[in-house]
């Protein structure tokens, strides 16, 4: 296994890493001369140098205990609010689909509105024109009386 300065762990290092990282940003001095202007790299040279002092505490299991309750309630409380967006997407939803649907059946029955006055307006002009057919004969028949007389 590769080593990481005088830890033997790439999680460890990365971890050790990352705090020293944020030290340097704060202002930390750097324990090195480096080429890089990079604060990572800069805090990986320091701890694989060994010139960073940590010590690893373990966790009680109290501790353990505590962070536990607190991701439980944490999912908790992320699982509520997703419920919440969910009911109010589904609110959304259903007025959107609602209003949709309103849209529709106005637009139905405009067309049948539609439909129904050209339905009027032919039959109107078919009665129109079967009143002048009527009326030309009418003309006709007493041509034809007068002819025969």
């Amino acid at each position: 296994m590769k080593e990481y300065g005088d830890l033997n762990s790439k999680f460890k290092f990365v971890i050790l890493a990352s705090k020293r990282a944020k030290d340097l940003l704060k202002g930390a001095k750097p324990k090195v001369k480096s080429k890089s202007k990079n604060l990572i790299r800069i805090a990986q040279q320091e701890i694989s140098q060994g010139l960073i002092d940590y010590e690893l505490v373990q966790s009680k299991p109290e501790d353990l205990y505590e962070e536990e309750m607190f991701n439980e309630e944490y999912k908790e409380d992320q699982e509520e609010s997703l419920d919440t967006i969910f009911e109010e997407k589904d609110e959304e939803v259903s007025d959107k689909k609602s209003k949709e649907r309103k849209k529709a059946k106005e637009n139905r029955l405009k067309a049948d509105e539609k439909i129904k006055e050209e339905e009027e307006e032919e039959e109107e002009e078919e009665e129109a024109t079967e009143e002048e057919e009527e009326e030309e004969e009418e003309e006709e028949e007493p041509d034809d009386i007068e002819k025969e007389d």
